[in-house]
């Protein structure tokens, strides 16, 4: 094959890759009722005039599977921290003690369950648009190298190679979800 075909393949895989991380990134967000710091990874504090990432001005900690506590390098952010996972809309109280914040991770319902594991399949669906997405990509650049000169039977090969790619990585988003959708359903 030619050095310009290799490089569509791997390019190609690279970004699938890339897919496929972007889903289990997403999937940490959706909760399976155990309390996780990543929960809070999309909590934005009011930092003296900038939107700071929690993670950024305090830690979180899992103290059990029930409980999450915030502890802010600053006392003065107690009340910026509270507020900012209020407005976050994580369907979490957060409780101020003076020194730090604790957040009680309800049980989860039957009914949101079921409404988490369609937000997972969603993400998952997202992730598989992604994949044929660089697929079509890297087809449309080896009919470009077609064009070019290079033999059809290389290009046919690698267009076989590019599918072979997208089966492989449209299988492993599908056992992510199979996981991540028992590990919702599991009460």
């Amino acid at each position: 094959m030619t050095e310009e075909i290799n490089f569509i393949l791997d390019s190609a895989k690279e970004a699938m890759i890339g897919s496929v991380a972007h889903l289990e990134k997403e999937f940490l967000n959706i909760r399976a009722g155990k309390a996780s710091p990543q929960m809070l990874g999309g909590v934005f504090v009011d930092y003296y005039g900038s939107q700071t990432p929690l993670s950024q001005v305090a830690n979180i900690n899992a103290a059990d599977a029930r409980t999450l506590t915030v502890t802010p390098w600053e006392k003065n952010m107690l009340h910026p921290i509270e507020k900012a996972i209020m407005i976050a809309n994580l369907g979490l109280n957060p409780m101020n003690n003076g020194d730090n914040i604790i957040i009680n991770i309800p049980a989860l319902t039957e009914e949101r369950r079921r409404d988490l594991v369609k937000q997972a399949k969603s993400e998952a669906e997202d992730a598989k648009i992604g994949i044929r997405n660089h697929r079509k990509d890297a087809n449309s650049d080896i009919k470009k190298e077609e064009k070019e000169g290079t033999a059809e039977d290389i290009c046919k090969k690698a267009e076989e190679d590019v599918q072979k790619l997208t089966d492989s990585f449209i299988k492993k988003i599908e056992e992510l979800l199979a996981v991540k959708e028992a590990e919702i359903m599991k009460v």
